[in-house]
């Protein structure tokens, strides 16, 4: 069987991992991926470099190579339309097509979905797309004292999400950055407006067939650049799973009901007519007075996707072919009773200054020493053992699992004290409960 990975980041190096394991893998990637362009040399594909959201060119290269099932999760190519390019080239492939995945790209739809299915389960919210309303937003939501936060309404690579405390001063600065957003046009040129809600964040990574889901452990992120949750907003610095499942703040009843709006939510978008297969990545809060649903994604998180996938124990390839074939069951999931551990590492840049290019080493056989793997994301080989990043995403993730959390973190900490040199820069204090 042949299989295409589309994208070139940690995610799409953890489920190509899996696709190459039962299939011959072939790859259309942005940069070469270190870890991706490996398991296709090791699985007997071919990689292309080019455009991920050319969805034209992606379907030729599938059909050019005779492939079976594909796999696009990653937010981009999705909103650009990339599997409803190769569904119309008669290549099946995992993911929401573009009106699927509007849940993501659109937060504004969004928030129309939670008010459909779970009214109770937003918090008070309003959109605005002109200067005037993104100031009548900011005072109505943030009515009494309340704190808010600014959320352009269109992709924004998890780093356009700013909250006043962390992020700016007050409201007035939160009126000034939504008017900023409108009047560049970028990320879709208009702004979601929240209230600000202190309580601890979950994340479930909700496979689907659109009709059935499979729900895994609850995962939990750290998305703050620094050690005790300080700086910008990033794509992801780290994340966990327990054995159980669940976390001390988060116990099975509230976790169901999340899985349930996570359904309905899959449900709302099935019944209007919108494809969607693959992984709708839910975000919530846990708050004293119930849930809150915080954003949907149409794909696998980044960094959660590598904990589920190491988890995984079973063949992701049936698992792609019952996803687009409707006949995924809970069977074709196993996943261990282990906590998981993913840790990122990161140019001393990221997400604060433009980017510079840095060259690092990895020593597989220590991080393997350790418990631990490696997959790579923003950076590129340029030697035996010898890497450099590549743009101003996130270089490589070292992954951890064991059958509780002290020992999957310590492995994941070893793992990078011994096994990776240069400059990177990691959080050091993810895990800890």
């Amino acid at each position: 069987m042949n299989t295409l990975i589309v994208g070139h980041g940690g995610r799409e190096a953890a489920l190509g991992t899996r696709m190459a394991a039962s299939s011959s893998l072939f790859a259309f990637m942005g940069h070469t991926n270190p870890t991706i362009s490996s398991l296709v040399e090791g699985s007997g594909g071919a990689v292309l470099i080019g455009d991920v959201c050319d969805g034209a060119s992606i379907a030729r290269f599938a059909v050019d190579h005779a492939i079976d099932v594909a796999m696009v999760s990653a937010d981009d190519p999705l909103a650009a339309g990339v599997v409803d390019a190769l569904s119309a080239a008669g290549v099946a492939a995992v993911g929401p097509t573009r009106a699927g995945a509007q849940i993501e790209w659109d937060k504004h739809f969004s928030r129309t979905v939670v008010t459909a299915i779970a009214p109770g389960a937003n918090p008070r919210w309003a959109h605005a797309s002109t200067v005037e309303e993104a100031r009548a937003a900011v005072k109505r939501v943030g009515a009494g004292g309340v704190d808010v936060v600014v959320k352009p309404v269109g992709l924004a690579g998890g780093k356009g999400v700013k909250v006043v405390g962390p992020h700016l001063a007050d409201n007035h600065e939160a009126t000034r950055y939504a008017c900023e957003v409108i009047g560049s046009g970028r990320h879709g040129g208009a702004v979601i407006v929240e209230e600000r809600i202190s309580a601890p964040e979950f994340t479930i990574q909700a496979m689907t067939d659109g009709r059935h889901t499979v729900f895994p452990p609850a995962t939990f992120d750290y998305p703050y650049r620094y050690d005790g949750d300080r700086g910008p907003g990033t794509g992801g610095m780290g994340s966990c799973t327990l054995p159980g499942g669940l976390f001390p703040f988060l116990d099975a009843a509230t976790y169901d009901q999340a899985c349930g709006i996570v359904a309905d939510a899959i449900g709302y978008l099935t019944a209007d007519g919108r494809s969607f297969t693959g992984c709708m990545n839910a975000g919530f809060f846990a708050t004293g007075d119930g849930l809150r649903v915080i954003e949907f994604n149409a794909r696998f998180g980044d960094p959660e996707a590598l904990n589920i996938m190491s988890l995984f124990d079973g063949d992701w390839t049936e698992v792609m072919e019952a996803m687009v074939s409707g006949t995924l069951h809970d069977g074709q999931v196993p996943l261990a009773r282990d906590a998981s551990v993913v840790v990122y590492l990161v140019s001393p840049e990221y997400a604060v200054a433009p980017g510079q290019a840095h060259e690092f080493t990895v020593d597989d056989e220590r991080i393997a020493g350790a418990g631990a793997s490696v997959l790579f994301s923003a950076a590129e080989r340029v030697g035996p053992g010898r890497f450099r990043t590549v743009g101003t995403s996130r270089a490589v993730a070292v992954v951890a699992r064991a059958p509780s959390l002290g020992p999957a973190r310590d492995a994941a900490y070893r793992a990078i004290g011994g096994g990776i040199g240069g400059d990177l820069q990691w959080r050091s204090d993810l895990a800890r409960f």
